[in-house]
């Protein structure tokens, strides 16, 4: 070939993948610019940003064991509507006995360690019962026992996690952030079931919680690269009964905080007497087999998805209190249909769209009820309200758990989920009767920081009482 013919050949070559590059680039670019985070954006906040992988990627685990330690019972231990009652009143017990005085003593420490060391026991805690099993010692006791821990950790470390919410975004960001948050755990709650179904199947429910605990040890390695500046602050003279005292009287003293407290601890009871059954009903009712289960949990995902992606559009709309009560409705109205759910070829259908709307109203619930008490509580009560709050609210799940236990075992799986939704949809009427939570259009403010002082609420219809 003439070398003036090479040459041009060669330029021709030159110009296409210069063609090519130009082009490519100007995909990249618009690809980049369609799916780019908008302005302001809380993810484009690089704490906020690790916060919330450490987040999801905890959720991945976590829907792993919310399968495989209710099924291991269930199909592995044969346990009864009883004993499944009480496995989730063990995990309840601790937030009664633990949370007032853990919350003085996490108003005196910094929050994220508390948070990181909460992730790695919780993996320690996960992890020993597959031990268990290979060692030939599981038993219904090892798990009531896993539970309690597991429970002690979900108290002190749960209560340090939505603190260190408060000190990475500004309260009025607290909606957003929530509905973030819970789309982080919707993403595994879209993909995790299906998974972790898969994975039960393959090698079975116990040790399918090791994905759990390596996904736990994960997560708090990504926390420890989170830095916050927190500053403790210890009162002169400050003495354990006087604080803890003072966290009672915060949160007796605010009538937003009291009326919250009533309504999301009556939801809790029903929710706990529907979720001890809702498995045993799934397997021993419907005929669905551990990977249909976790198929059907895949509904929970849509749910948290789509009400995480338009929970705090709905909030900003109609106003938090009113959302929270469309919260209760919801889930309700899931757990009533689930006890009507017929055992046929729509079993499967319908127990995954009641788990769709549980996941949704759960999610407005709890955007709108955590956002409400964090923003009218000053920083050096967090800690003690946190724990109040959880402690107050979660009073009921344990009679919930064991009154729902009982309905199975003695009248039928049908009356305890029929009991949780007819609770639930009385709880939404009488919780819309009050002008309190429906008249909450704006998210409130505290106007002070003193340790014990109540806040003044702006945007809420009736003050709030010293």
């Amino acid at each position: 070939m003439p070398t003036r013919q090479r040459v041009k050949k060669k330029n021709g070559v030159a110009a296409m993948k210069t063609a090519l590059l130009e082009l490519n680039d100007r995909w990249l670019r618009q690809l980049r610019a369609r799916f780019a985070l908008p302005a302001g954006d809380l993810l484009r906040n690089a704490i906020y940003r690790r916060l919330w992988t450490s987040i999801l990627i905890s959720s991945f685990g976590g829907q792993v064991t919310m399968l495989a330690l209710p099924l291991t019972a269930a199909v592995l231990l044969h346990a009864t509507p009883t004993q499944m009652g009480l496995l989730t009143a063990m995990e309840i017990a601790p937030f009664v006995l633990f949370s007032l005085p853990f919350g003085v003593w996490l108003d005196r420490v910094r929050k994220l360690p508390v948070y990181i060391f909460g992730e790695l026991l919780l993996a320690a805690v996960v992890a020993s019962v597959p031990l268990a099993w290979w060692m030939g010692w599981l038993s219904m006791n090892w798990l009531y026992v896993a539970g309690f821990v597991i429970g002690t950790v979900y108290t002190v470390a749960g209560s340090a996690a939505q603190i260190v919410l408060t000190q990475v975004v500004s309260r009025d960001r607290l909606v957003e952030a929530h509905a973030k948050n819970a789309l982080a755990h919707s993403g595994a709650e879209v993909a995790g079931p299906g998974l972790a179904g898969a994975l039960i199947k393959m090698v079975g429910a116990p040790l399918a919680l090791l994905v759990d605990a390596l996904l736990l040890v994960v997560s708090a390695a990504i926390l420890r690269g989170i830095q916050i500046n927190e500053q403790r602050r210890q009162l002169a003279g400050a003495r354990f009964w006087n604080d803890l005292r003072a966290g009672l009287r915060f949160v007796a003293g605010n009538r937003l905080l009291v009326a919250l407290a009533i309504a999301v601890g009556v939801w809790q009871m029903c929710h706990h007497a529907a979720i001890v059954v809702q498995i045993l009903f799934a397997t021993r009712k419907l005929g669905m087999s551990e990977q249909a289960v976790g198929l059907s949990y895949m509904g929970m995902g849509l749910g948290t998805v789509v009400a995480s992606m338009f929970g705090n559009r709905i909030s900003r709309r109609i106003g938090p209190g009113p959302c929270l009560v469309l919260g209760f409705a919801v889930s309700g109205a899931g757990w009533l249909l689930l006890s009507f759910v017929p055992a046929n070829a729509w079993g499967a259908p319908l127990f995954a769209l009641m788990l769709m709307l549980f996941a949704a109203g759960a999610v407005l619930v709890f955007i709108n009820f955590l956002a409400l008490r964090q923003a009218v509580t000053p920083d050096a009560l967090l800690g003690r309200m946190t724990s109040t709050m959880r402690w107050l609210i979660l009073i009921p799940a344990g009679p919930g758990a064991l009154l729902g236990g009982w309905l199975g075992e003695h009248v039928g799986l049908r009356a305890s989920l029929a009991f949780a939704g007819g609770s639930a949809l009385l709880l939404a009427i009488a919780a819309w009767r009050s002008p309190l939570i429906r008249g909450i259009r704006t998210l409130p403010k505290t106007d002070g920081d003193d340790d014990g002082a109540a806040p003044a609420v702006a945007g809420t219809p009736l003050p709030e009482t010293a």
